[in-house]
């Protein structure tokens, strides 16, 4: 079984600068769900590693984050895919923690957790630390237009050598092909 890593906002649901604070903000980007569900069937491991800072800004708490992520995986559930865990770093741009990307602890952890390399694991995600998390813990980094991709794309040097997708669907055509 292969194993692909996701970032959540911006690759999966659609993005907010103002953050998504409730399961009624978080949708999905046309496609992503039934992405998830040809990575499922293809026998991959879908595991999402994000980044919620919201929490630690106080604009949404842990229930609120669990009551988002458990409509993500029925969501994708429902599109016949399946998540096999969400990865989250709850801090903080300010609270120096290891998790919170674009540090690699998180990968880190997946790959401690799952007992996997991440030697060429494909890390799929929309941001600049996204990218350097994934690069940083051996993982292979995609970019995807979606969310802030376009925003990462209009500073070239940083995705220097990075395969660049229009969205999560494009980038399974691709892995499956």
């Amino acid at each position: 079984m292969r194993l692909i890593i996701l970032d959540r906002d911006g690759v999966i649901n659609q993005d907010s600068d103002d953050f998504i604070k409730s399961p009624q903000e978080w949708q999905p980007i046309p496609g992503s769900l039934e992405a998830i569900a040809r990575l499922s069937r293809a026998d991959y491991r879908v595991v999402v590693a994000t980044n919620q800072s919201g929490v630690a800004r106080g604009l949404f708490d842990l229930e609120t984050l669990m009551a988002i992520h458990e409509k993500m995986h029925r969501l994708v559930a429902e599109a016949g895919g399946h998540i096999e865990a969400v990865f989250y770093c709850p801090h903080g741009p300010d609270d120096g923690c290891d998790c919170r990307k674009p540090r690699p602890g998180m990968f880190c952890d997946i790959s401690r957790r799952l007992m996997v390399d991440l030697d060429g694991v494909p890390a799929v995600g929309d941001s600049l630390r996204d990218l350097q998390a994934a690069r940083a813990a051996g993982a292979t980094p995609l970019l995807v237009r979606t969310g802030k991709g376009r925003r990462t794309l209009a500073r070239p040097e940083t995705v220097t050598g990075i395969d660049v997708f229009d969205d999560l669907a494009a980038v399974v055509d691709q892995l499956l092909a």
